[in-house]
């Protein structure tokens, strides 16, 4: 089955992992160790991050480490773009309703 970056980020576990993957690579069991519930459970989300390509695994030794791609993650950011663009401009919007009020109330 083919995944997708936002499967990924829907699950908190998923994102927590993300958050710690972000500030180093780490072993399963490294990662685990930040949650309370399973390895099984923390292999399951590991398995789908790296379905959708969040994550890569590299073999070092006996060990495999989880990295995260960086760049899998610019999707999310394309995708949030048009609503920051939204949103600034309605802020902006807002900036002028706020100046003309507080035009009128001198």
């Amino acid at each position: 089955m083919r995944r997708d970056i936002f499967q990924a980020v829907a699950d908190p576990t998923r994102r927590a992992i993300i958050c710690l993957l972000a500030v180093q690579a780490m072993t399963p069991n490294g990662i685990a160790e930040h949650f309370n519930t399973t390895r099984q459970s923390v292999s399951k989300h590991l398995r789908i991050l790296t379905e959708c390509e969040v994550l890569k695994q590299e073999h070092q030794g006996r060990e495999i480490y989880y990295h995260l791609e960086l760049e899998k993650m610019k999707e999310i950011d394309h995708w949030l773009e048009q609503f920051r663009q939204l949103w600034q401009t309605r802020f902006d919007q807002l900036d002028d309703v706020l100046s003309t009020l507080k035009k009128h109330k001198k």
